[in-house]
């Protein structure tokens, strides 16, 4: 019986320090003053009414979203140990060089540079892969080995700052840098084909990937763009996962990460594939549809897969057979016209 108690008091010690825990990890995320503005609105609903104490709600609902944002997005510590443990490229039988990077602002970044046969890599593609928001660059090894199979290309995969090995805190501006980074990495490189770069994104790196490209400096050097069960914005997937009409009314610096990326592909000219799955849980398949639809390419593709979800559908059969098509074609026109074509046909919807 005394153990019994003692066992109890332990369950509900550990339970109060887990609340606690949470507790404190969202006042820290707030506003200073939001602690402040909770109290001043049953203050002022208690003596004025509800109009004042209304907006006060709204001020630090703002803030409190505000500050949450990276709670939500980013998640380098899923699975757990993501940070310590990056798999190899080795383990699935791809020759590769682990490399550091480092930015514009100084962040030292972990890359795996996975590389063809030396009689052949000055010649092939070479795909710039900005992942997810999870886990790091070991868990895309099994999509990177199919690119390298199946297209024949050299592939850079690049672990944002605070992901993996990588130094450095996640932040939109921050990834930007990173993505910046990689391209001046592979420019400075004498031994690949430079006119044949292609920056790829998935999910969170999809607005890294359209991000990039939208910059002429370096849009100039861009093959073709790849983007996969990305999202039109951060504010448009809060909106999607509160299912609130309230955070629609929001205004944008309520967001401290917003990925505009409906607003920057209107920029883009480059070719464009839009990759989609349905089954996506996570994204509505039809953020990708308006992303292509928006975009400023005369020469755009979107392909959607009916099995496909938000982390597997490169798993599709097709998929890689997709992408090669949608190259070959790029490099057939750049070799034969030096330019690309006005229209292309190859299945799928072509705008």
């Amino acid at each position: 019986m005394h153990n019994n108690t003692e066992e109890l008091k332990q369950t509900k010690v550990s339970g109060i320090k887990i609340i606690a825990s949470l507790a404190l990890y969202f006042l820290k995320k707030c506003w200073l003053t939001c602690s402040a503005a909770v109290f001043v609105i049953f203050v002022i609903y208690w003596c004025y009414g509800g109009i004042i104490a209304f907006i006060l709600f709204i001020f630090a609902l703002s803030g409190f979203l505000f500050q949450v944002g990276d709670f939500f997005l980013y998640h380098p510590d899923q699975p757990p140990q993501s940070r310590l443990y990056v798999p190899l490229p080795s383990l699935f039988g791809l020759p590769f060089e682990s490399i550091f990077i480092k930015t514009a602002d100084g962040v030292k970044l972990h890359a795996f540079f996975i590389k063809q046969d030396s009689s052949i890599i000055d010649r092939v593609p070479t795909i710039l892969y900005f992942h997810g928001n999870a886990g790091n660059i070991g868990h895309r090894l099994p999509n990177a080995k199919g690119f390298y199979n199946n297209l024949l290309c050299n592939v850079l995969l690049l672990e944002y700052r605070g992901y993996g090995h990588s130094e450095g805190v996640q932040s939109e501006e921050g990834l930007y840098l990173d993505a910046q980074a990689g391209m001046r990495y592979l420019l400075q490189l004498p031994f690949i084909d430079k006119t044949k770069i292609i920056v790829f994104g998935r999910s969170l790196g999809g607005a890294v990937a359209i991000d990039l490209v939208s910059h002429k400096e370096f849009a100039k050097h861009v093959l073709v763009l790849i983007v996969e069960n990305t999202f039109t914005s951060i504010p448009d997937m809060a909106k999607e996962m509160f299912h609130s009409k309230l955070i629609g009314y929001l205004p944008i610096w309520c967001f401290n990460n917003k990925y505009l990326s409906l607003a920057k592909i209107i920029q883009i000219n480059r070719p464009s594939l839009f990759i989609s799955g349905e089954q996506d849980a996570i994204i509505p398949p039809r953020m990708m549809k308006q992303l292509c639809h928006a975009s400023g390419s005369a020469l755009k593709r979107f392909q959607s897969f009916e099995d496909g979800t938000h982390n597997e559908t490169w798993q599709c059969k097709g998929y890689y057979r997709l992408i090669l098509m949608f190259i070959d074609d790029m490099l057939l026109a750049q070799r034969e016209m030096g330019q690309f074509p006005i229209a292309f046909e190859a299945g799928g919807e072509i705008y």
